[in-house]
């Protein structure tokens, strides 16, 4: 996922802050006040336990899990306002007060909750590349994520989950390490790119109208990102997928020609489930390269 600055809200209405450090709940408030509601939303029933994020936030603080980024969406129902669905990344305390240097890769626990019924509390595991600020979300299933609903001691549960996910969170670092080892040729990046255009633009039957083309994937935002590694080439197909701005010449329905970009994914749910894909797509290249 991308995160921006504090002091900078997205066109779309998504607010996030970028974790140079450990937030605040004051910080975290600014930008996802969604985690201080004070009660759940009224369309839930009495049946609907209400555990405010916070209540989690503080748990994790007292494990040793501080928040460093955060964001939340803003809904098109304004009566949901405060209350929609809202997503807190972790790192445990030596992980996040450590030196930062330009290329680092941080383990993080991902949450994800709301209080108008939208979600679950939902703890999964995640990297972050201090490079080009990006979070990423790996690859899902039983053993990478945890989902705790709205009832029982859910405090002690997301923490209990927390600790699984962030096993699962060093193990993808170890895997970038072992991805960094992998050189690919022109032809296996080209597999990669095409993967990734038909994972962000194509529609249910897999088809991709757009005049994106897969080797805009491929390009590089910064010098240090134009290795033929499959770490390097999976960071920069990353990147173009979810931060979007490539360019192209299309066409309108008169068919004139106009200029067609990329939009940056903002909804939580589309990001989280893009870079699952991407993930998953980045393990069966190293497995095919005999790096799994």
């Amino acid at each position: 996922m991308t995160f921006f600055h504090s002091s900078r809200a997205t066109r779309s209405g998504f607010s996030a802050a970028m974790g140079a450090a450990p937030l605040s709940d004051a910080e975290l408030a600014q930008v996802a006040p969604s985690a201080f509601a004070t009660e759940a939303h009224a369309s839930r029933s009495a049946r609907y336990a209400y555990i405010p994020t916070a209540d989690v936030i503080a748990g994790l603080r007292r494990e040793g899990f501080v928040p460093v980024l955060a964001r939340q969406t803003r809904p098109r129902d304004a009566s949901r306002d405060g209350h929609t669905k809202h997503l807190i990344r972790f790192r445990h305390k030596g992980q996040a007060s450590q030196p930062r240097r330009l290329g680092m890769t941080f383990p993080e626990v991902v949450l994800i909750n709301s209080h108008d019924g939208t979600s679950a509390y939902h703890v999964t595991a995640g990297v972050f590349r201090l490079a080009c600020l990006n979070g990423m979300v790996v690859s899902d299933g039983p053993e990478r994520s945890v989902k705790v609903p709205h009832k029982g001691d859910v405090v002690h549960q997301v923490i209990e989950g927390s600790y699984e996910v962030l096993d699962v969170s060093r193990q993808a670092i170890a895997a970038a390490d072992a991805w960094a080892g992998v050189t690919l040729n022109r032809d296996e990046q080209a597999i990669l790119a095409e993967a990734a255009r038909v994972i962000r633009f194509g529609d249910a039957a897999g088809h991709v109208a757009t005049p994106i083309q897969a080797e805009q994937f491929l390009r590089a935002r910064r010098a240090a990102d134009t290795a033929d590694d499959l770490w390097t080439t999976f960071n920069r197909v990353q990147e173009n997928t979810i931060r979007g701005g490539l360019r192209a010449w299309g066409r309108d329905a008169n068919n004139r020609p106009r200029r067609v970009r990329s939009r940056e994914v903002t909804g939580i749910d589309q990001d989280v489930k893009l870079n699952r894909a991407l993930w998953l797509l980045g393990e069966r290249m190293a497995a095919l390269k005999g790096a799994a």
